[in-house]
């Protein structure tokens, strides 16, 4: 956990605001541009407040503060990236009524402070190209299914004109898998990793893709569970004195994208992995309802994946059974 002072920094697109706690709880605020003029600003008013070393916080919005977080953990200041729904928690715990960039970066500043978020870690190279190929093969393969679905009931005025954007939307995706392809072949660690992940039934090489660029560094978790609460996968109950007995459900707080990535394959692991197949009879037949079972099939398919990556050994269908999901 990092002694140092706090700076909160609310990020968008244009610029970013930057809140700095000093010791007797009042803070210094900045707005700056968020290009690396601005980003370099920063360490020259930091300096200039006499701040050599700061804990900078920032909420994992998108890509707007990747660049600011990958510029201050250079520079050897401590860098959190946290969910923003701790910090709505923390602010709600505030009592907080104004909502404005200047108070945002004031609050995140504080809930640096008072909670000391642990570190980030920029990822390597190859993890955040690989994501940025991947995110930009989702993104076309989505703008082709939503032209695809205009085709019907389209004025034929515009027929011709949607066929055009189609076929770019498919050379553009065809161009898209050939550079991944030629990623994996540069850098053969991940293709090593990508190899493991398939050799799991249900998993493909899409799927795998996925995977490895969402999660990035299998070291950075410590369990198969940590993991599975990265992808909002584990079960969130509600329970309270006798009266209130909620079924348990999975809780979506985390990456989305991952959890959406299991889930065709967990359905697809139903015909062709055994393990898999065999853990979903046992939920039903425990009288668990089919979507609850589905996602502890996601959540077990995460945790095979954990494995096989941790372990450097291709999947094992005897070793897969022992593997409960927790």
């Amino acid at each position: 956990m990092s002694a140092h002072p706090a700076l909160g920094l609310d990020i968008s697109k244009q610029n970013f605001h930057a809140a700095l706690l000093l010791a007797n709880g009042n803070t210094r605020a900045k707005v700056l541009p968020n290009t690396l003029e601005g980003h370099a600003q920063l360490l020259e008013w930091l300096q200039h407040c006499g701040m050599e070393r700061v804990h900078a916080c920032m909420e994992a919005t998108g890509s707007y503060g990747r660049a600011l977080a990958s510029f201050l953990s250079a520079a050897g200041h401590t860098v959190s990236v946290v969910n923003p729904l701790r910090v709505k928690g923390f602010a709600l715990s505030e009592l907080t009524r104004t909502k404005t960039d200047k108070v945002d970066a004031a609050v995140i500043a504080r809930f640096c402070a008072a909670l000391k978020p642990a570190p980030w870690q920029p990822p390597a190279e190859e993890f955040e190209q690989l994501q940025a190929l991947m995110r930009r093969l989702e993104a076309l393969m989505q703008m082709l299914q939503r032209e695809q679905n205009r085709f019907d009931g389209a004025n034929p005025l515009v027929q011709d004109s949607l066929e055009r954007h189609v076929e770019f939307l498919k050379t553009e995706m065809a161009l898209t898998r050939q550079q991944i392809h030629d990623h994996f072949e540069q850098h053969p660690e991940l293709c090593r990793q990508r190899d493991l992940l398939v050799s799991i039934p249900g998993i493909g090489e899409q799927t795998a893709g996925v995977i490895l660029a969402e999660v990035g560094s299998i070291e950075a978790f410590d369990s198969a569970r940590q993991l599975a609460a990265y992808a909002g996968l584990t079960p969130r109950e509600k329970l309270s004195g006798t009266s209130v007995r909620g079924r348990a459900v999975l809780s979506k707080v985390g990456n989305a994208r991952l959890r959406k990535a299991l889930y065709m394959p967990a359905m697809v692991s139903l015909r062709h992995n055994p393990v898999l197949k065999d853990f979903w009879e046992r939920l039903l037949g425990r009288g668990k309802s089919k979507p609850v079972a589905l996602g502890a099939l996601m959540r077990k398919l995460l945790q095979l994946a954990y494995g096989v990556l941790k372990s450097g050994k291709p999947f094992d269908p005897e070793y897969g059974r022992t593997v409960q999901p927790s």
